[in-house]
C-alpha cells in the first residue's frame, strides 16, 4: 500500500503540473475532500473537477515539486503521507517561496485501488523564523533542479 501511495500522490502532482483536471478528480475517493493553500475547500469528485477545470481555465498554475517526510500506516488500511511541496510559477525553473506549503494526504482503498480521501495543504510561512522558510526552499530547489516530481 504504501508504494501505491506514492505513486497515487505522484500522479495528482502530476495531473496538476499538466493541467489535465480529469486526472486530477479521479485520485480522489467519490467523496473525497481538498483544503487549499488559501484555505478552500473542495468535496467530491464532481466539485473538485469543476473548481480544478476553472483554476485551469482562468489562471496559469504553477508546477508542483515534493518531499515526502513521512508515509505512515493509519489503522488497517489508511495511508497518512506529510510532505513539503513548492510552485515554480509558469515558465520558470525557481520556486515561489511564498508558495510553499506542508501537505497531508490521507489515503485508503477504494474498489481495487488506494485514492485520495484528503488532501490538505497549509502554506509553510513559518512566521518569525526566515531561517527555517529559507532552508525549505533550498530543500525544495533541490528536488526542482534534479528534475524530479518527488522525492522520498
Amino acid at each position: 500500500m504504501r508504494r501505491e501511495s506514492l505513486v497515487v500522490y505522484e500522479n495528482l502532482l502530476r495531473a496538476w503540473n499538466t493541467r489535465n483536471p480529469q486526472a486530477f478528480a479521479e485520485a480522489f475517493t467519490a467523496d473525497g475532500s481538498s483544503i487549499g493553500f488559501d484555505g478552500s475547500q473542495m468535496n467530491g469528485n464532481d466539485e473538485i473537477l469543476s473548481t480544478i477545470c476553472r483554476i485551469f481555465d482562468d489562471h496559469a498554475t504553477p508546477s508542483y515539486v515534493a518531499k515526502v517526510r513521512e508515509v505512515r500506516l493509519l489503522g488497517d488500511r489508511a495511508i497518512l503521507i506529510r510532505a513539503v511541496a513548492g510552485l515554480a510559477p509558469a515558465g520558470t525553473r525557481e520556486l515561489n517561496p511564498a508558495l510553499n506549503a506542508v501537505q497531508s494526504v490521507v489515503l485508503v482503498p477504494e474498489g481495487d485501488a488506494m485514492r485520495i480521501a484528503l488532501l490538505q495543504s497549509t502554506p509553510a510561512a513559518f512566521h518569525g523564523r526566515p531561517e527555517i522558510a529559507a532552508r525549505l526552499t533550498e530543500e525544495l530547489n533541490e528536488v526542482l533542479h534534479a528534475g524530479v516530481l518527488i522525492l522520498e
